[in-house]
């Protein structure tokens, strides 16, 4: 039975439209043209990271955080950037009694703002607060180690099939691949995207009813 429910963060709870957007301001690009290139480069299998590469080769991304901070346009998301289906379907997966917790590659900045919109949630946790990111099993080691029951009784909510479903079902997660985002949207007839996951999802809002039928089915 599942216990515990874990979410990524990018376009699994936050839509990053306004981040990427930045980005491209950042790059001196035009938005559509930032985000033709970055579609393609995910379509082709490649680490988004290539996308900026497009545009400035040798561009580091964590040393461009910082010049962004230091010129007081930092990474930002709030309210505004959280899909509406959030607040309420963690709310509702706590009132059910099911551990929830939310863990994606993110900056400790990204943690902080996290932490500040007082989610529904019984642990936020970034890759920059463990020292690993996803893909890396020792991510997925690290939110088990987290929960309150086994990996096998948690389920983990992603939109990418190469940084979510795959590496967390080896794990021994189960798992729900979200169908928004360029990932998601990308990914969505991918072969694997049919056969590994637990369940497929167009809204976070589906979960606390699927969930509670894999329960019963389980009893």
């Amino acid at each position: 039975m599942i216990q515990a429910v874990v979410f990524d963060v990018g376009e699994c709870l936050v839509n990053e439209a306004r981040e990427y957007g930045t980005w491209a301001d950042w790059l001196g690009v035009p938005r559509h043209t930032f985000s033709a290139v970055f579609g393609s480069v995910i379509a082709g299998g490649l680490d988004y990271r290539e996308t900026f590469q497009v545009f400035r080769p040798g561009f580091d991304l964590t040393e461009e955080r910082e010049k962004r901070a230091a010129a007081g346009q930092p990474e930002w998301f709030d309210e505004e950037d959280l899909y509406p289906d959030v607040r309420s379907t963690l709310s509702a997966l706590r009132s059910a009694g099911l551990w929830v917790g939310i863990a994606g590659n993110q900056t400790v900045r990204a943690g902080g703002i996290l932490r500040a919109l007082d989610l529904p949630n019984d642990m936020i946790a970034t890759s920059d607060d463990w020292g690993v990111s996803k893909p890396d099993i020792a991510f997925f080691d690290a939110v088990a180690a987290s929960m309150p029951c086994k990996p096998e009784e948690a389920l983990y909510v992603g939109d990418r099939l190469d940084n979510d479903i795959l590496p967390a079902t080896t794990a021994g997660f189960k798992t729900a691949l979200i169908h928004r985002g360029p990932w998601g949207v990308i990914q969505k007839n991918n072969r694997q995207a049919a056969q590994v996951p637990t369940m497929r999802i167009d809204s976070l809002a589906e979960l606390p009813d699927r969930i509670e039928a894999l329960n019963l089915a389980a009893r």
